[in-house]
């Protein structure tokens, strides 16, 4: 499942109230288990070979070692002792992005070097190694038995900073620790992590190889995609992490994988590490609704706007498709998550699946007087307060983007001038003042794209004309209301364009909004800066009912979840994944994806070349043809071709993206790259039927390096057994 990288990793943090449905028991057919967990599981009867502590151990040593997090929201690992890093294609995307010019668009053509001397920068990039993780929670709740409110919470604070601080001063020179509350306060975790950033592009395969099958082909299976990069990490001369300098030496890590070329079959025992991005899977039956019926739905289709909106400025300018063509991928692969998400949870009937679980817990804490004590007042407070907050559920998704950050640069300006010179706290700036400020919004104009930010603005306003009677958003139907079709299309359009193209695209007009106001009256003036109120005055309500609902909600999700445990008689539950190091196993495993379709797990050159049409994104490399024409596999083959992905049942999500998937011997056998359409939904609700992890298979990446990027040399470095 891809990773939503750069700046729009945030997309899903700042508009989702997250929910799940899975089960609170440590169920051994999903989770993604923290490191101190794996000693737990019952790995050697499902077929791991090696000890537990040879994948973590807390002296150091494990192979988790050698698996570190991207900067841009994916993981990746140490494949040699030199600071070579394999991850996924579309992980290195914005290195390739970045590098290119008009002339040399390196996610077209791919990169490579003959040697070290011609790696090039990952501009932006850096990684996070993790040398410590510990489960503190008793050490932060120490003392805080009989406290509630606000007396437990500065317990806990008091108790966390404290620890943090104490284990600061015991860490490795330029490690940073940080504790952190995972599952509203069932868990707090200590991170004790280290920064590598001078990070640089050693191979990368071409578009035709690392995207076959681009949009199209995202989340299906079967997939035939080398979704793989190599690169590497820098330090100065005496191993200090160091800034981008011709002086700095390869990184030695402390750990590194080794590839087994064996190849796999059907039902092996497999196991991935990684960073998974953020899941909820211990969440009541109304935030399920909550995304099923509101966010998810929002977030595709708004996705899907930006999308489209770029992709349109790009088929008339090269520079800027280059530039955009980073963003696009991302927009598309969420609009996606998001999509498939909120179908998956409609079909799996999920919410009704947790609405009877709490009928369930109900009666369970009617039967019995200390559980009443304890539990009695849950159920009914979490209704109320998520009835009361999710009551204009689709109006407030719209409100909590509107003006957009990621498009409306015009309009974002005219709304914080707005909200800065209204109400009781309105201050109107001097003339130094207005000066500063002009900078700022000089600088704000200068990315601005006037025709994305036009379309933007029309989306936004259909999107109110759609909602539902009771939710309309009065300062939208004050101006259109009286509009319908075409005619109301016509209107948004035209106010759309007197927003980006009219007074207020001038920086020194939105910079006069802070200064003394002119009584001259101009319509359409005034029809912006009336809406922009209006706005901000509906945001104003949204934003007090998500306060309330954040005040409250943590400590009802924490008395959830242990209520829930305790009614399933154990304590031991995985937590929410929140980009730390995890551990997920499985087996290499088809799925039938719909009745009388069966879906085999492997997928070879073959299998490619049947999708070849010699069209963008089905157009497969001639001289990959070739290699399969002459059987000119190497050491990678399987029979009459060369495995290019395989599927397993383990848990995964945004964030694996670049994980390693491992044999039973703790050997690489491939690289996480997707997730199936089938499994979507998965952030909330786990299907072992249905839920399947797609990775390049080790010998495709490997081949591809070696056969047809002409770069032995970088497979020289790394460590291979199974032939």
């Amino acid at each position: 499942m891809k990773a939503i990288g750069n700046r729009f990793f945030s997309i899903a943090i700042l508009l989702a109230v997250f929910l799940s449905t899975s089960s609170f028991v440590l169920a051994f057919d999903e989770g993604m288990f923290a490191p101190d967990q794996i000693a737990r599981l019952p790995l050697d009867k499902k077929g791991l070979k090696i000890k537990p502590s040879e994948i973590y151990n807390p002296a150091g040593g494990g192979l988790t070692d050698a698996v570190i997090r991207l900067s841009i929201g994916c993981t990746a690992e140490f494949v040699s002792p030199e600071g070579l890093i394999l991850t996924n294609h579309h992980c290195g995307f914005d290195a390739l992005v970045k590098a290119s010019t008009p002339g040399n668009d390196l996610v077209e053509t791919g990169f490579r070097t003959d040697g070290r001397s011609g790696e090039i920068a990952a501009q932006g990039y850096s990684i996070f190694i993790t040398n410590r993780v510990e489960d503190v929670t008793a050490k932060v709740k120490a003392g805080t038995d009989g406290l509630a409110a606000e007396a437990l919470a500065a317990k806990i604070k008091a108790n966390a900073d404290a620890l943090q601080a104490a284990e600061q001063a015991k860490a490795k020179p330029g490690s940073i620790v940080r504790i952190q509350m995972l599952n509203s306060g069932f868990f707090y975790y200590l991170y004790e992590t280290q920064q590598i950033k001078d990070i640089r592009v050693v191979y990368a395969p071409p578009r035709n190889i690392g995207v076959f099958g681009g949009d199209p082909d995202n989340f299906q299976w079967t997939r035939h995609t080398g979704d793989f990069t190599f690169l590497r990490a820098y330090v100065a001369p005496d191993g200090s992490a160091a800034d981008y300098s011709p002086n700095n030496v390869p990184y030695k890590p402390k750990k590194f994988l080794t590839m087994n070329i064996g190849g796999l079959k059907d039902n092996d025992f497999v196991f991935v590490l990684g960073y998974p991005g953020g899941t909820t899977r211990y969440r009541e039956s109304w935030s399920i609704k909550y995304a099923r019926d509101a966010n998810f739905p929002f977030l595709a289709s708004y996705l899907d706007a930006l999308s489209r909106s770029l992709a349109k400025i790009g088929e008339t300018d090269e520079e800027k498709r280059i530039a955009f063509q980073s963003d696009i991928a991302n927009f598309d692969n969420s609009r996606t998550v998001y999509g498939g998400g909120a179908l998956r949870l409609r079909r799996a009937k999920v919410v009704e699946q947790r609405e009877a679980e709490e009928a369930k817990l109900a009666s369970w804490i009617a039967s019995n007087p200390e559980r009443q004590k304890k539990y009695g007042s849950l159920l009914s407070e979490l209704r109320a307060l998520s009835e009361e907050t999710f009551a204009t559920a689709r109006r407030d998704v719209l409100l909590r983007r509107v003006p957009d950050p990621l498009s409306m640069t015009v309009f974002s300006q005219v709304f914080a001038a707005v909200v800065a010179t209204s109400g009781p706290n309105a201050k109107m700036l001097s003339d130094t003042e207005r000066a500063a400020k002009l900078k700022l919004i000089e600088q704000a104009y200068s990315e601005r794209e006037p025709a994305h930010e036009l379309e933007m603005i029309k989306y936004f306003l259909r999107s109110f004309d759609q909602l539902p009677a009771d939710q309309k958003f009065k300062p939208a139907e004050d101006l259109f209301g009286s509009l319908k079709g075409k005619a109301r299309r016509d209107a948004e359009a035209k106010f759309a364009d007197s927003i980006g193209n009219g007074e207020y695209a001038s920086a020194e007009r939105v910079a006069g909004l802070y200064g003394p106001r002119t009584m001259e009256f101009n319509e359409t003036r005034e029809k912006i800066l009336g809406f922009a109120r209006g706005v901000a005055e509906e945001r104003a309500a949204t934003d007090a009912k998500t306060a309330k609902f954040n005040a409250n909600i943590n400590r009802l999700r924490l008395l959830y979840t242990q209520a829930l445990t305790e009614m399933r008689g154990t304590a031991t539950v995985y937590p929410d994944a929140n980009s730390s190091l995890r551990f997920t196993y499985g087996n290499v495993k088809g799925y039938r994806s719909r009745e009388a379709e069966y879906r085999t797990p492997f997928t070879t050159m073959k299998g490619m070349f049947e999708k070849d049409t010699g069209v963008n994104p089905f157009d497969a490399p001639q001289k990959l043809k070739d290699l399969q024409a002459a059987k000119d596999f190497g050491r990678y083959g399987e029979g009459d071709s060369v495995v290019v992905n395989f599927l397993s049942n383990t848990d995964i999500i945004g964030g694996n993206s670049g994980s390693p998937i491992l044999n039973a011997n703790g050997e690489q056998v491939g690289l996480c790259f997707d997730g199936n359409y089938e499994g979507l939904g998965n952030d909330f609700y786990y299907d072992p039927e249905y839920n399947r992890t797609i990775s390049v298979d080790i010998r495709f990446v490997l081949f591809v390096t070696e056969k047809f990027g002409n770069a032995k040399w970088v497979v020289d470095e790394m460590k291979l057994v199974g032939r």
